[in-house]
């Protein structure tokens, strides 16, 4: 199996993110939770080993509630990844962060009823702690790395992860917006979850392509509208990666690296075997 240590996921309209790899290969891969979304395309950013996942398949082939979120982060921990970027589309609740703005989140609000977003349960329980959902490393990088680009490039916001498929109502847009959230998506929050279980450190990349429907001088949100701003925002994501990826840190020293060190509840002699068995990868260090 080929390994990489860092992982880019792709959303809505980012497909094609796998251009700026010089690739190397793929992995179909096969989880104890099913299959990841499509092949992991391995390849080479900067001289880095990279392995990029489409989250809704080539060619869109599932909405946010379909998709196997457990297989696709213990996908990437089977290849050896310990950073993940996501590069999401998001709707705004700020006037400030404008449409193709990227914003670099730092909190996460569910409203998701449906996910499975945890690798634990069946006589294994862990709670991890998640005060502070996004790796403080990697968010630093990404902004920097923008700022020094000169790119509109905001840190900080609060991501409220919303079931979908449909796009909100306006009486739920202007519900968010009141309660103080910056941005609202469909996918992130249950990534940054499972990544931190696998003690793998992770980033939103987010990508604002509209106003969701709370602005009274812009048009609701379309499906055309995102694909159209996240098309216009695809070239400076593959820029900033290119950037990014070489300065990831070789070492860790966040407390994403060491997350279930603390999590464990259940009495080591009481521990479903097969669970046990199925979950090596996360816990042989700990059990």
């Amino acid at each position: 199996m080929q390994e990489a240590r860092i992982g880019v996921i792709g959303g809505s309209g980012l497909y094609e993110m796998e251009e700026g790899l010089e690739i190397i290969g793929g992995e179909k891969l096969s989880t104890p939770f099913g299959d990841p979304s499509d092949e992991y395309v391995i390849g080479k950013i900067s001289g880095e080993t990279v392995a990029f996942l489409p989250r809704h398949g080539k060619g869109h082939r599932y909405y946010p509630g379909e998709i196997n979120y457990r297989a696709n982060i213990f996908g990437m921990k089977m290849l050896g990844v310990e950073w993940i970027i996501s590069v999401s589309a998001v709707g705004s609740y700020r006037e400030d962060y404008k449409p193709l703005d990227i914003v670099v989140i730092d909190q996460f609000f569910d409203r998701t009823t449906k996910r499975k977003s945890t690798f634990f349960g069946d006589g294994l329980v862990a709670h991890i702690a998640f005060s502070q959902p996004i790796c403080p490393v990697l968010a630093d990088l990404i902004y920097s790395v923008g700022k020094d680009r000169g790119l509109s490039i905001h840190k900080g916001g609060t991501y409220v992860n919303m079931e979908g498929p449909a796009f909100s109502t306006l009486a739920e847009s202007l519900f968010f917006k009141k309660s103080g959230f910056d941005l609202i998506g469909m996918t992130n929050l249950t990534e940054a979850k499972l990544a931190r279980e696998a003690e793998i450190c992770f980033a939103t990349m987010a990508m604002v392509t509209d106003y969701d429907c709370w602005h009274p001088h812009h048009e609701a949100v379309t499906v055309e509208t995102i694909v159209e701003n996240l098309n216009r925002n695809a070239g400076t994501a593959k820029i900033l990666l290119r950037e990014i990826v070489p300065r990831i840190p070789k070492e860790r020293s966040c407390l994403c690296a060491d997350a279930l060190s603390a999590a464990f509840i259940t009495a080591k002699d009481v521990i479903n075997p097969e669970t046990r068995k199925k979950l090596s990868l996360l816990v042989d260090k700990y059990q």
